[in-house]
């Protein structure tokens, strides 16, 4: 569990003892203001920061008048909403997209902050808002960061420049920026080299990289895992060249993920982008109350709902009704278990859901994630004659798909048991002959 889980837990538990309390008293609230600091402070969360919010969490619970129609205890989880929002930052820090206008951003951060597969995030980000995004690679002393960044980008179908015979980074800099304005690509996203406050010549070819280029942001990336080290690494480069917005990574495996949240705040620069997974899609607008929301196991409906429109999840009509009429093969149920794998992990998809985050065990969640993989690789092992009618696996074909899914045959028979409840319950839902209203709705993208 990372540090952002644990923090999450130990605030919702401090919740549930409130809500179980006979009363809410000044004692009650005395102790949850103590567990809401251990909790911060075992997230490294800066001291300072923990106390500021500690004594305006008890100052605001005990001494506000209470809006009409709220209890004591309700007033109390708000408020503790509130400020854990109020010390992120209330709104969610706007991002400029703008259509047949190029707009240049350069990503900066010191080594192995994760900035070059960030950068492929970003360019992802944009893409799927319909922009035009390319990738210029301007690290020319970490080797391979070119075909690094030049693989993943592949991926997506975004551009990348690079000049592996060119060891002046500013001139690949320039050049690329330019190469890029002039063919009409609407977000050009700058990946430099990584830099430690204390390397002056590097932070000066930052420096002077910026003035040249003249990008219209610059984002400061954080490794989430650097805790509270974060706060001068911030401040120095903040200092050297104006930071525009800041993108924390690597925040679903963060060791310190409080620590660098707090130390990226005092720069006084905006969080717009988090980091929250190893996919390329695992890249998130930074909104502040959604984030406080999941961590007070509230959950994210709002986001939950993003991350399937995002995932462009449609079902065409005709194969709607045959869904709903029962014909439903295993090459649909693979269709459903990828169009899953899309959205990310089932605990992020699970953080979405008020509750469900915080209610159901790690190992439950991990057991189901291996299972949904397990299947995947059953289907795939199959004929094209095994998907469309599993009736015709008998022992020997069970035993062939076993072994070349690297499973065994209670697996497979597992699973195709699971693929005739899932056909009965279509056709059942089908004979409540649904409005058509409903059809479309699943049709259309979510």
């Amino acid at each position: 569990m990372s540090a952002i889980e644990k923090l999450g837990s130990s605030l919702v538990r401090a919740i549930r003892k409130i809500m179980k309390a006979p009363v809410v008293d000044e004692a009650v609230v005395k102790e949850l203001v103590k567990d809401v600091q251990r909790a911060l402070l075992q997230g490294d969360v800066n001291v300072q920061l923990v106390l500021e919010i500690s004594s305006r969490i008890e100052e605001r619970s005990l001494k506000e008048k209470l809006p009409p129609g709220i209890s004591r205890r309700e007033h109390v989880v708000k408020v503790l909403y509130d400020e854990l929002t109020r010390f992120l930052g209330e709104k969610p820090a706007k991002i400029p997209i703008e259509t047949g206008k190029t707009q240049v951003y350069m990503l900066i951060g010191i080594q192995g902050a994760g900035k070059t597969t960030t950068a492929v995030k970003l360019a992802k980000y944009f893409q799927k808002r319909g922009l035009k995004p390319a990738l210029v690679c301007a690290d020319t002393y970490r080797p391979g960061a070119y075909a690094q960044l030049k693989q993943l980008a592949d991926r997506i179908n975004v551009p990348v420049y690079g000049d592996k015979t060119e060891k002046n980074s500013i001139k690949i800099a320039i050049d690329g920026v330019e190469k890029f304005r002039k063919e009409n690509y609407e977000v050009i996203i700058l990946d430099t080299a990584g830099r430690h406050k204390d390397e002056k010549r590097l932070i000066g070819e930052m420096k002077k990289t910026a003035r040249v280029v003249k990008p219209d942001e610059i984002i400061l990336i954080v490794d989430a895992t650097m805790g509270q080290q974060a706060t001068a690494q911030a401040k120095a480069f903040n200092e050297a060249t104006k930071i525009g917005s800041i993108l924390v990574s690597k925040l679903d495996s963060s060791a310190r993920g409080g620590g660098a949240l707090s130390a990226v705040s005092a720069t006084g620069a905006p969080i717009k982008f988090i980091g929250t997974g190893e996919q390329i899609e695992a890249l998130e607008q930074f909104v502040p109350s959604r984030f406080v929301g999941r961590l007070l196991g509230m959950g994210d409906i709002e986001g939950l709902v993003q991350k399937v429109r995002e995932a462009e999840i449609s079902v065409p009509e005709k194969k709607a009704k045959a869904i709903l009429s029962g014909k439903f093969t295993l090459t649909d149920m693979l269709g459903q278990i990828e169009a899953m794998k899309s959205l990310g992990t089932l605990k992020s998809i699970l953080s979405l859901v008020p509750g469900a985050g915080a209610n159901i065990p790690d190992e439950a969640v991990n057991v189901a994630e291996d299972k949904m993989k397990q299947w995947k690789y059953i289907i795939q092992s199959m004929t094209k004659d095994e998907r469309a009618d599993p009736k015709i696996l008998n022992s020997s074909r069970i035993r062939r798909v076993a072994s070349g899914s690297g499973t065994n045959e209670k697996s497979v028979k597992e699973l195709v048991k699971q693929y005739f409840l899932m056909k009965k319950y279509m056709k059942t839902f089908h004979r409540k002959r649904m409005p058509q209203k409903f059809l479309k709705k699943l049709q259309r993208k979510f």
